[in-house]
């Protein structure tokens, strides 16, 4: 009987570690917005490409694991995630504290600010009373419509929003818009690609925000795995070299790109671990 019972427990104890490996060997499955230029957008021959692409990879790298990227409009990333059909949103999401009380977030790794576009040729945005009597268009569920939403009355403007970013963007370029807002980084490169036709406005939204990857609440786990990652790309200076070859500029001294935050996630949000650690980078 005593045989019979070390047998069966040998069995039960190879049959864990041989799910825990498998588990370890399936790949992760990383949410992108796959128009979200130049994070994350379609490429030649099928596949998206980016700065968040790139990132993703480099990630995979250090964890030692796969992963694969699932391409879809932002506004679904969240829900996808928490419904347990992608592992984590890899896609540009701005850390705020509402969003902080029920997901969780790395550190961040890049500062974002948010700036209009609009068509060249037309007045500047210089200041936020600028607005009013304007339609601004923005990405559905991105920080930019939520902050439009929100101060809109009291600045006066009308907002529009739409599926993704592109589309905000095109709407602005068929004239349906006199405005959109995005993120520094997306507004710079679709002045770039639109040379001539939109321009990037003086006025701009600096709240202190930074972009971070996403995670379910329950899975803190993976989330200081991920985090720990990201520090190691910041110590190697790969996160420096993906911002100079997909913004045209280094990241300047002290910003989130190149900043190491103690523990995990944002400091002085909800979410944040504050465990001291050091990364085991490769």
């Amino acid at each position: 009987m005593k045989r019979l019972a070390l047998k069966a427990l040998l069995t039960l104890s190879i049959g864990a570690v041989s799910m825990a490996a498998g588990a370890q060997d399936k790949p992760m499955l990383a949410g992108v917005d796959g128009t979200f230029a130049p994070h994350a957008m379609p490429k030649l021959g099928g596949g998206v490409e980016g700065f968040n692409v790139d990132l993703i990879m480099e990630i995979g790298k250090q964890l030692g694991r796969k992963i694969e990227i699932h391409a879809a409009e932002f506004s679904g990333l969240i829900p996808a995630m928490n419904a347990g059909r992608i592992d984590f949103v890899g896609a540009p999401t701005t850390v705020t504290r509402e969003r902080a009380q029920n997901l969780l977030f790395t550190e961040g790794y890049l500062n974002t600010y948010y700036q209009f576009l609009v068509p060249a040729g037309k007045p500047d945005l210089k200041s936020l009373d600028d607005l009013k009597g304007k339609l601004i268009s923005a990405n559905k569920g991105s920080a930019y419509d939520k902050w439009l939403a929100d101060n809109a009355g009291k600045y006066g403007y009308r907002h529009e929003s739409y599926p993704t970013n592109s589309d905000a963007v095109q709407a602005v370029l068929s004239g349906r818009a006199d405005a959109t807002l995005g993120g520094n980084t997306v507004s710079a490169y679709a002045a770039l690609r639109n040379k001539g036709k939109l321009t990037l406005t003086t006025l701009k939204v600096d709240e202190g925000l930074v972009w971070a990857a996403v995670f379910r609440k329950d899975d803190a786990k993976t989330r200081n795995q991920v985090d720990e990652a990201i520090e190691c790309l910041k110590k190697n200076g790969t996160l420096a070299q993906l911002h100079e070859k997909w913004f045209g500029v280094k990241p300047e001294a002290g910003s989130a790109a190149v900043t190491l935050y103690a523990g995990y996630g944002v400091p002085g949000l909800p979410g944040h671990e504050a465990t001291p650690h050091e990364p085991k980078c490769r």
